[in-house]
């Protein structure tokens, strides 16, 4: 048995698993490990603590088997991620040379306009 981080916590909230924090009365709550559920299960002798530990364990166990049926379909997602991450910083490049680029043409527009000073000569029409 091991105590969750808060942001295990949150996790947790966030796919439901806990209906809120509120539940926890500001407390992390404890979880246990597979094998942490086989030494309960040891230690408690009725009928009922046997049964529950028995669908725990098979819950482990068709979680495992999920994992890893869908290996192929995490590493894809984590690849989509990574890129995904890449393609964020490029456009976030972009958009400041862009910003940039703005600005020097705000400052060009703004010297063309500005009123020049000096000797000015007539011209014959």
């Amino acid at each position: 048995m091991f105590q969750l981080t808060e942001e295990e916590s949150e996790t947790m909230v966030s796919q439901n698993a806990i209906p809120s924090n509120q539940h926890l009365d500001g407390a992390l709550p404890c979880v246990f490990t597979e094998h942490g559920v086989l030494q309960l299960s040891n230690v408690l002798r009725s009928g009922r603590a046997a049964e529950m530990s028995i669908q725990t364990i098979n819950v482990f166990v068709k979680m495992r088997e999920m994992i890893a049926s869908h290996e192929e379909i995490f590493k894809q997602l984590e690849e989509i991620r990574n890129n995904v991450t890449v393609h964020d910083e490029k456009l976030e490049l972009i958009l400041r040379y862009l910003s940039q680029f703005e600005e020097a043409k705000k400052q060009q527009t703004e010297q063309d306009e500005r009123p020049r000073s000096g000797y000015k000569s007539k011209q014959k029409k």
